[in-house]
């Protein structure tokens, strides 16, 4: 049997503690049914008895304190809400415990912003980890040994997992499930809860915002020319002429300041604008690529499906309510 630990960190959002739960309670349900016997003993473990989670509005009792659990096999890391640097102090003694019992043999799983406690062990040091997409440039600046990898859905670093945002958790929850119980126990529940099945990217649903709260007054400069002219075709020279810069200059502080190079900040740029026209429009894909300063349209459906997953006449009949209406 597999012993499960689930923490319940100060904060936790109530729903990414009690969906995995839920699920691999399912699981045991499952198995019994088939007169086979049940594979995960579930724990919710804490630093106290009781844990206020979603801002106070719940308590959850806890099974077990860390103390109290010699040995586990599987710890998950649910989500925390608000201020994340601050979620880290208050969970601070669950990182020694997390670390221990990873080096005794157990795996470890966080769940969407769950990767900042994770992360805060050290384990994940020099290794992929995943977490909300809202959440990434914070990530990557309170943990910069970390390789942030901001379109994934799950990441599998020898036995310490991670998931994308919000309810991408529940596909992490799967994948573990088909590790332990088999791929058919896995299509079970993924048909029982109605989770989409090998969902692997959450480019989709990442809407891009160029964060200009680095300070660095040139770059911002920089950000609103390429924001204010999406229609144009805006070569990194030209941009370094504009602002008195170098080009290996521009580059070097372009990057340092949004985590993206001049080149993909436009094509970010460019494709968002694209997928709002997409969504809200009545443009077909070929006006649209001209709308955002794209000629060839081979280069337009390769760049939108790097960054957002699908074809734009994927994402246009997935997103556009009056295309969806026609179909």
């Amino acid at each position: 049997m597999k012993r499960v630990s689930i923490l319940i960190p100060q904060g936790a959002i109530l729903g990414s503690v009690e969906g995995p739960r839920q699920v691999l309670t399912e699981v045991n349900k499952l198995l019994q049914s088939q007169g086979k016997p049940a594979l995960f003993d579930v724990k919710l473990v804490g630093l106290n008895r009781e844990v206020a989670v979603a801002g106070g509005k719940y308590t959850v009792f806890t099974d077990a304190l860390i103390g109290d659990v010699q040995r586990t096999d599987l710890i998950i890391i649910p989500a925390v809400d608000g201020n994340l640097p601050q979620a880290i102090e208050s969970n601070r003694a669950f990182l020694p415990w997390i670390s221990e019992h990873y080096e005794r043999g157990a795996e470890v799983g966080s769940l969407c912003v769950g990767a900042f406690l994770l992360a805060s062990t050290g384990l994940l040091n020099g290794r992929q980890c995943a977490t909300h997409w809202m959440a990434a440039r914070e990530f990557r600046q309170l943990f910069p040994a970390v390789e942030l990898v901001e379109d994934r859905i799950i990441t599998d670093e020898q036995g310490l997992y991670s998931s994308g945002g919000a309810f991408s958790y529940l596909n992490l929850i799967l994948y573990l499930i088909e590790k332990y119980a088999g791929r058919q126990v896995a299509i079970f529940m993924s048909k029982a809860f109605q989770i989409e099945i090998e969902r692997k990217s959450q480019s989709p649903f990442i809407i891009f915002h160029g964060q200009k709260d680095h300070g660095d007054e040139v770059i911002i400069r920089a950000q609103e020319y390429i924001e204010q002219n999406v229609a144009e075709r805006i070569t990194v020279d030209e941009l370094a002429d504009q602002l008195a810069l170098s080009r290996r200059n521009l580059e070097r502080r372009f990057r340092k300041a949004t985590a993206n190079s001049v080149v993909e900040y436009v094509q970010r740029v460019k494709i968002e604008a694209a997928k709002m026209s997409l969504e809200s429009s009545r443009e077909n894909v070929n006006e649209v690529m001209y709308s955002v300063g794209y000629s060839d349209p081979k280069a337009f459906r390769l760049t939108f499906r790097k960054i957002t997953g699908l074809s734009p006449l994927e994402y246009r009949q997935k997103y556009n309510r009056d295309v969806m209406a026609e179909a």
